[in-house]
C-alpha cells in the first residue's frame, strides 16, 4: 500500500509512525494557527440580553391588556418567542466550547449550528403568527391607547436594539451569533412599526394602519431570515460552508509539491466558525515529510479558513488513481 499521511491542525505538532507487517503508515499532526473561533464574552451578552427581553415581555403584556391593544400582545407572545431563541443560542454556545470528549471527538461543536437552524425557524414562525394577527385585525379593528403602545414600542425598541448591538462584532463570523442578532434586530424593528403605526393612527384615525404595517415588517423580517435559514440548513446537513469553493481548495491542493492527483475532497462545517476537510493526495514520489503537512494545513487555513484538514498521501503504486 502507498504511505498514508493524516494531518489534523488542532494546535500542537507531533508525528509518529506505526508499522504493522510490510504495511507503512505514516500520521504527521501539523497545526495552523489562527483558527476562527467566536469571539469570547458573548456569555454575559446573552445573559443581559435574555434577562432585560424577558423583562420587557412582562411589562409589554400588562400595558397590552391595559391598553387594550392587540398589537402590543402580538409582540410580546414574539418577544417571547425570541428570548426562547436567546436561550437555545446561549446554551449552544456554551456547548460549542467543551473539550472533545471519547464520544464526541469533535466536542459539540455542531450545536451551534442547530441553534442557528431553530433561531431562523422560531423567526419564521413568529412572522406567521404576526401575519395572522394582522389579516385579523384586518376584518375586526379594535379601538385601542395609541399614546401608550406608542410609549411602550419606544421602550422596546431601545431594549431590543441595546440587546442587538452586544451581539453585533460576532455576527459575521458565526451564525449562530448573527442569529442572535437578527432576533434582537428584527424585535427593534417590529417595535418601530409599532411606535409608526400608533403616531399614524393617532393623526389619522384609520385602523388599517396598523394591520398594514404588521404586514409590511413581517416582509422585511422575512427577507432578512432566509438567507440565515437556507445557511444553517445547509450547514446542518454538512454542505460546504459559505465563502470555500471547493473547486478551488481541490486546486489549490493539486499545485501542492508533489502533488499528481486530488481525489475524496469532503469539506464540511464543524460548527458555525470551524470547517473540516478530507482529501486523498497521489504523491508517486511517497510521504513528503511533517513539513510537507504543515505547509498544507498553513495554506488551507489562511487561504480557505479550514482549520482541520485530514490530508492522505497515496503511492498509487497498488491501485488507480481515484481508487484509492
Amino acid at each position: 500500500m502507498g504511505d498514508r499521511v493524516n494531518d489534523h491542525s488542532h494546535g500542537h505538532g507531533h508525528s509518529h509512525g506505526h508499522h504493522h507487517g510490510h504495511h507503512h503508515h505514516h500520521h504527521g499532526h501539523a497545526h495552523g494557527h489562527g483558527h476562527n473561533h467566536a469571539p469570547t464574552g458573548f456569555g454575559r451578552a446573552f445573559a443581559l440580553g435574555i434577562g432585560f427581553n424577558l423583562a420587557f415581555v412582562i411589562v409589554e403584556a400588562v400595558y397590552g391588556f391595559l391598553a387594550n391593544s392587540v398589537a402590543l400582545l402580538a409582540d410580546a407572545g414574539h418577544n417571547l418567542s425570541d428570548v426562547l431563541g436567546l436561550v437555545i443560542a446561549w446554551v449552544a454556545y456554551a456547548l460549542s466550547r467543551r473539550a472533545p470528549s471519547t464520544r464526541f471527538t469533535y466536542g459539540l461543536r455542531s450545536s451551534s449550528i442547530l441553534a442557528a437552524l431553530f433561531n431562523a425557524l422560531f423567526l419564521i414562525l413568529a412572522c406567521g403568527g404576526i401575519t395572522l394577527e394582522a389579516i385579523q385585525r384586518f376584518g375586526a379593528p379594535a379601538e385601542v391607547q395609541g399614546r401608550t403602545v406608542i410609549f411602550v414600542a419606544a421602550l422596546g425598541i431601545a431594549i431590543n436594539l441595546g440587546t442587538a448591538l452586544l451581539f453585533a462584532r460576532g455576527r459575521r463570523g458565526d451564525i449562530n451569533i448573527r442569529g442572535a442578532f437578527l432576533h434582537m434586530a428584527a424585535d427593534a424593528l417590529v417595535s418601530a412599526g409599532v411606535v409608526l403605526a400608533g403616531l399614524a393612527t393617532l393623526w389619522t384615525g384609520a385602523k388599517w394602519i396598523d394591520p398594514a404595517t404588521s404586514l409590511a415588517i413581517v416582509a422585511v423580517i422575512l427577507l432578512g431570515t432566509w438567507g440565515l435559514f437556507r445557511e444553517s440548513l445547509a450547514m446542518s446537513l454538512q454542505g460546504v460552508p459559505p465563502g470555500i469553493d471547493p473547486a478551488q481548495v481541490t486546486a489549490h491542493l493539486g499545485t501542492l509539491p508533489g502533488v499528481v492527483d486530488v481525489h475524496h475532497v469532503h469539506i464540511w462545517p464543524m460548527s458555525t466558525t470551524e470547517t473540516a476537510l478530507t482529501a486523498h493526495l497521489l504523491m508517486p514520489a511517497g510521504f513528503p515529510g511533517d513539513r510537507f503537512l504543515e505547509e498544507a494545513a498553513h495554506g488551507l487555513e489562511t487561504r480557505f479558513r479550514i482549520s482541520h484538514a485530514t490530508l492522505q498521501v497515496e503511492t498509487g503504486q497498488d491501485c488507480p488513481v481515484g481508487d484509492c
